[in-house]
């Protein structure tokens, strides 16, 4: 059995732009959805202010100031071997309100001269338009993505960005992990997919069916457009993919498992079919919901399907309906419930650790689109001890191990098309999920902490050796 990967396998590292530039108003940048969320903890819920409010721990404000760092940051990229590099485009640095006709000359030449810094350090960038960072301005003015005023507002920034960099950017995304708003139960996905807050009184699934919607229509949009732009663009999506097994053998439990990943696959169905499909218009008929789709904006989903699917894994979880079972109910699918999987561990925030799951996920969703895959996000979140100088994180390198195994074999025993393979954080960033900078994913170590004290001083990992070793050989040494 071959072990390694094609010679043009995309080995990479993954970041977001709120994550790591810092330099929120820098330079004409607006006020971002992500600007106005706090620091949170493990198990303590990030805030959403609406405003920018004198006092409160904004953690993206400064980040690890990427923006002042990049050029040494990327030498260390280059040294670390990287093909690729992932990030976004701050939508906010190029139109710092959303709506305007005319872009910021500032924010588009930030780009221009980190794109070419990559290129000329012979690193592939790999860009995201939206990537959990929307103009302020969207939501204040217009309510978010359920406003379909946005769509044209996306496409206008697309078009402007892609027109840009057409010589510097093959590989795009339009919006990041699109799905984690499925159910419309958590305020933080729908306030970082698509600038929404509910009220009392809101029907905040139907509203975020809707706003999901107006997404892929701007997306299937962009893709049309990015394509009469340069031919040669590969425009994908973006998705998170986390398996849901059956708890048990017990039917219920498949049908339950089957239920919740049709709601997973919602947005890559129509991303790369091209139509809605049929079990959510049953699901929506079922509920009474009104979801605004014109015979224009169906063609437009069937003209603008994706190149590639990109998509995060980080872990599976497992489903089940027998009731002396304990874990977190599913609002939408009655009597059926998230559980613990008894046969994986966990890391130090509850994700279940699940390397064969990746497998299974390269398969499962390969064998649903037969379009090329792209992992675009992997990695292991942990509290990393710096002793004299330096990091032992043995337990990342398990992980990402573990993972690439699982990766090979999907590529050569199960015949999956990948593309390539960007591990997040590959420079220790402010977590999206709670703030933190001290659940760390990074093989390059950032001196912060959760306060945003700290030097910002970069410091190589033992993962950044290991992650090195594994390039050079083309994943035959992992």
């Amino acid at each position: 059995m071959q072990k390694g990967f094609s010679e043009n396998f995309l080995w990479g590292g993954a970041v977001a732009a709120h994550q790591v530039e810092g330099a929120w108003d820098v330079a004409g940048k607006g006020p971002s959805t992500a600007d106005v969320m706090t620091a949170g903890a493990n198990g303590v819920a990030r805030k959403i202010t609406k405003e920018v409010v004198p006092g409160e721990n904004y953690p993206n404000h400064e980040a690890i100031d990427f923006y002042h760092h990049y050029k040494e940051d990327i030498q260390l990229f280059k040294e670390l071997g990287l093909k690729a590099f992932r990030t976004s485009i701050n939508w906010t640095r190029i139109f710092p309100k959303g709506d305007e006709e005319t872009p910021n000359e500032a924010g588009l030449q930030f780009y221009d001269d980190l794109f070419d810094e990559l290129l000329a350090n012979g690193i592939e960038p790999v860009i995201t338009l939206s990537h959990f960072e929307i103009p302020l301005h969207l939501y204040k003015e217009y309510g978010g993505f359920k406003n379909k005023r946005l769509i044209d507002f996306f496409v206008h920034y697309a078009k402007t960005v892609m027109t840009r960099y057409q010589n510097k950017v093959k590989y795009w995304m339009t919006f990041n992990e699109i799905n984690n708003q499925a159910d419309g139960q958590h305020a933080l996905h729908t306030w970082t997919n698509s600038a929404m807050l509910f009220e009392a009184g809101d029907n905040a699934e139907e509203l975020t069916f809707q706003a999901g919607l107006n997404e892929l229509i701007a997306s299937a949009r962009v893709v049309k457009l990015g394509h009469e732009i340069n031919p040669d663009f590969q425009i994908g999506c973006m998705m998170a993919y986390v398996p849901a097994y059956p708890y048990s053998c017990n039917p219920e439990d498949l049908m339950a498992a089957v239920k919740v990943m049709d709601r997973r696959f919602f947005y890559s169905d129509i991303h790369a079919r091209g139509v809605v499909p049929n079990y959510a218009k049953k699901y929506w008929e079922e509920k009474g919901y009104h979801i605004e789709l014109s015979p224009e904006e169906e063609a437009d989903l069937a003209e603008g399907t994706v190149d590639y699917i990109g998509f995060s894994y980080y872990m599976s979880t497992a489903v089940t309906t027998l009731p002396d079972v304990k874990g977190d109910v599913i609002t939408d699918f009655p009597g059926a419930k998230i559980v613990s999987n008894p046969y994986v561990s966990a890391s130090d925030w509850g994700w279940q650790i699940d390397p064969v799951g990746l497998r299974y996920t390269l398969n499962t969703v390969y064998e649903r689109y037969q379009l090329p895959l792209f992992i675009v996000e992997n990695g292991f979140g942990a509290y990393d001890e710096l002793v004299e100088g330096e990091v032992h994180d043995s337990y990342r390198i398990a992980y990402l191990q573990a993972h690439i195994e699982q990766m090979a074999l999907a590529v050569n025993v199960d015949g999956v098309e990948l593309v390539g393979y960007t591990p997040w954080g590959i420079i220790d960033l402010v977590s999206f999920g709670s703030g933190e900078m001290e659940k760390r994913y990074g093989m390059i170590y950032v001196d912060k902490d959760n306060q945003g004290n700290g030097s910002l001083k970069r410091l190589k990992k033992d993962s950044f050796a290991w992650y090195q070793k594994v390039i050079r050989t083309n994943g035959t040494e992992a």
